[in-house]
């Protein structure tokens, strides 16, 4: 098939070899796979793309648009050029990476179909009052509702009374224009399971984020520092591994992925990042469609896991796609 590979570019003149080191990557299996293979940057020129897009003619887009400009929620808006332009292409659309990205409302839903989150309160910019999820108890954990990548998150991100809540919240009210979300900060062990499919999704095998270098009183969570700054001592501190878990926790773990997989309509693949109390409570954090695929990223590491090498997780990606435009 005629594949194109779409990404965002940080300039409309951005080159080829400035995309995210995860585009050469997708675009080398797919040849692999025997397609034909083009690679299409976005920012925000909307006729460039249409352009562009309509001179190469895909069968099928694989998109790892994750921004639209510097708007860190334009993967909905990138999805929904696809749609006016009638093309098919991978992951989830504008609809289901809506639901996703609103963490107050990915939370009702998994409440709806009886999955565990932490309970919360969403702060918004406009509104004179909050919205809550039920009756918070402290410390609670405050991060933006909408922003993905950690963003917005670090060790002030965990608040043990009134006032540092408040002070926390008008800080990604000014800083990040959004929304804040307070949540119970749930202590436990941290997990990420892959879902891959629909249908029948498969949910690969648990990865957990091994905090055991963390700085000792700094709160156990991934925030930016953890991601992105690799000279901290929060990033050399945590490492992802495949989990050494008994088969009925495991198999707990994936049957409540599946659970919030389905809940938000996550389509092709996805990944659900989840937390397990001592007491054998798991709580779902967040459910991230069209997650990052980068080839050394923790769903890559655990479909390898699960017998998937790269090269034909991208094939079975855009076998998913596939069906489900033939439906």
């Amino acid at each position: 098939m005629r594949i194109t590979v779409l990404t965002h570019a940080d300039s409309e003149n951005a080159k080829a070899s400035e995309y995210d080191e995860v585009v050469p990557q997708v675009a080398r299996a797919l040849r692999r796979l025997g397609h034909r293979v083009s690679v299409l940057g976005i920012h925000t020129d909307v006729r460039r793309f249409i352009t562009g897009i309509s001179r190469r003619k895909p069968d099928l887009v694989f998109n790892l648009a994750e921004m639209f400009g510097d708007n860190v929620s334009g993967d909905m808006l990138v999805a929904a050029l696809l749609e006016t332009q009638q093309l098919k292409y991978t992951g989830s659309g504008p609809g289901e990476l809506y639901l996703s990205q609103d963490k107050g409302l990915s939370k009702k839903l998994l409440g709806y179909e009886d999955v565990m989150y932490p309970r919360f309160a969403v702060f918004s910019k406009t509104a004179p009052d909050f919205e809550t999820g039920g009756n918070l108890r402290m410390p609670l954990f405050v991060k933006p509702l909408r922003a993905d990548s950690s963003i917005g998150i670090g060790g002030d991100s965990l608040v043990h009374d009134a006032g540092t809540l408040m002070k926390r919240v008008a800080a990604i009210h000014r800083d990040l224009d959004d929304a804040a979300l307070a949540e119970e900060y749930i202590e436990g062990r941290e997990f990420y399971v892959g879902v891959l499919g629909n249908g029948m999704p498969l949910a690969l095998p648990p990865i957990e984020v091994d905090f055991t270098g963390f700085p000792e009183n700094a709160p156990k969570v991934l925030g930016s520092r953890a991601k992105w700054v690799k000279r901290s001592a929060e990033y050399k501190g945590t490492k992802s591994v495949l989990a050494d878990l008994p088969d009925e926790l495991k198999a707990r773990l994936q049957k409540v992925s599946l659970a919030a997989y389905r809940a938000l309509r996550v389509r092709d693949y996805g990944r659900v990042d989840l937390r397990l109390t001592n007491t054998g409570d798991i709580y779902v954090l967040e459910v991230n469609a069209s997650c990052y695929l980068e080839a050394s990223s923790e769903f890559a590491m655990a479909a390898d896991a699960a017998g998937i090498g790269y090269v034909d997780l991208i094939g079975k990606i855009v076998g998913s796609a596939l069906a489900r435009y033939r439906k």
